[in-house]
């Protein structure tokens, strides 16, 4: 990773070693783009299928949020202040694949006489070598006040009584306009202390994703389709009886066990969409999985598909993930763009790939934090699920919860 922060565009993922099924690779590193596809929302999915079709190879890159606006007939107006472009995919000319022991290396033809020096350089490398956190002392601001987020949560619930909605994620950001970081040590030291199983880091150009997400959106191998969204949250105690007491409250939360189930829904409404009839299937329900920072409650759908499908129609068709919108999905959007400040952009968006076969593998870019090294402006932004059983104070702490890792290590 060091010795990639050469390049102009680098991909990290990381698994870190996480206990879980339907991993292809425990890591995986993509750098040097030898094309690009970078576009706003207009007839971004159309694009990047065409992208993905041609190339036929190994991409890398994120979907932004807003793209949304480009699935259905909605718009994005609140304040940006990351500016980075809606979609972002870049094909690598070095690519290292991880699992186990074995380092599975592709060079493209152009750079193939390259690896040998390229190994040399790595082996160089001081890892031992301390980086500087940061350079500039980062002050942590909210985008909306406590009481202005607490009055937006009775709003919500207001739209949940009606009957507009029944469920919503509800977002706020918290940013720096005056920051300077050096992003891969953030990187390092952020990833030490949440160790998820969907990592990444992601560069180009000035832009950074510092993402140490639990979440899977979706992944296509072969037929199959498998989609994890997670709803319900506890925070970790380090003594083990409370710790222990924390799993089995939440496995016996109503009100997190109906979130998760009605995203659960959502989702399996969304691959229907590209699934061969009655393929789709609940693996797991309102399954509790540990992570270092907090408990979440996670599920497990699958489907399966024709192997003649677009593989970009089974993203577009499931965009954005329903673990970030709500229920019904498009009402869920219209009223979170009404009552949020900051556009999301990559957050609650996804970073991935896909395979030369047209497989892949996508993240929900949460728990991260998103850089501009140009504006110097860093961000990061957390949110929770309001349904009608929400406390907003409660909501309020879980958003504080989820922030604790981030804000930790900017503010250290």
């Amino acid at each position: 990773m060091r010795w990639a922060q050469q390049f102009e565009e680098v991909t990290w993922l990381d698994s870190n070693e996480y206990p879980q099924t339907y991993t292809s690779y425990d890591a995986i590193l993509a750098v040097d783009a030898f094309t690009v596809l970078r576009t706003d929302e207009t007839e971004a999915f159309a694009k990047l299928s065409e992208y993905q079709q041609t190339t036929k190879d190994w991409l890398f890159g994120y979907l932004s949020y807003d793209l949304k606006n480009n699935v259905e007939n909605l718009t994005s107006k609140n304040k940006d202040g990351l500016e980075f472009p809606e979609l972002y995919f870049f094909q690598p000319k070095r690519l290292f694949l991880l699992k186990g022991n074995v380092v599975e290396v592709q060079y493209l033809n152009m750079v193939d006489d390259e690896m040998d020096s390229d190994f040399e350089a790595i082996s160089q490398t001081n890892f031992s070598e301390e980086f500087t956190l940061q350079t500039h002392q980062v002050i942590i601001k909210s985008k909306i006040t406590k009481f202005e987020y607490l009055e937006s949560v009775k709003t919500f619930l207001n739209h949940i009584q009606r009957g507009d909605i029944y469920e919503a994620n509800f977002c706020q950001e918290f940013y720096d306009n005056k920051a300077a970081i050096a992003p891969l040590p953030v990187y390092e030291k952020l990833n030490e202390i949440s160790k998820a199983p969907f990592a990444a880091f992601l560069k180009f150009e000035s832009c950074y994703a510092l993402s140490t997400s639990p979440e899977r959106y979706i992944k296509k191998e072969g037929d199959r389709v498998i989609t994890q969204p997670i709803k319900g949250t506890a925070k970790r105690s380090q003594n083990i009886d409370e710790d222990l007491a924390g799993i089995a409250a939440l496995e016996r939360d109503q009100k997190e066990r109906s979130e998760n189930i009605m995203i659960v829904d959502l989702v399996r409404n969304d691959l229907s969409k590209t699934a061969v009839k009655g393929s789709v299937n609940v693996e797991e329900l309102c399954r509790v999985y540990s992570f270092k920072q907090v408990h979440q409650m996670i599920s497990t759908v699958t489907s399966k598909v024709e192997r003649t499908t677009d593989p970009v129609s089974i993203l577009r068709t499931t965009f954005p993930m329903g673990s970030m919108t709500g229920a019904p999905k498009v009402s869920a959007l219209q009223i979170i763009e009404e009552l949020e400040t900051s556009k999301r952009g990559l957050y609650s968006g996804a970073i991935g790939y896909f395979t030369p076969e047209g497989d892949f593998d996508f993240n929900v870019v949460i728990r991260s934090i998103l850089y501009n090294q140009k504006r110097n402006y860093i961000s990061y932004t957390v949110g929770s699920a309001i349904t009608a059983k929400s406390v907003p104070e409660k909501e309020y702490e879980e958003c504080l919860l989820k922030a604790k890792a981030m804000r930790q290590v900017l503010e250290k």
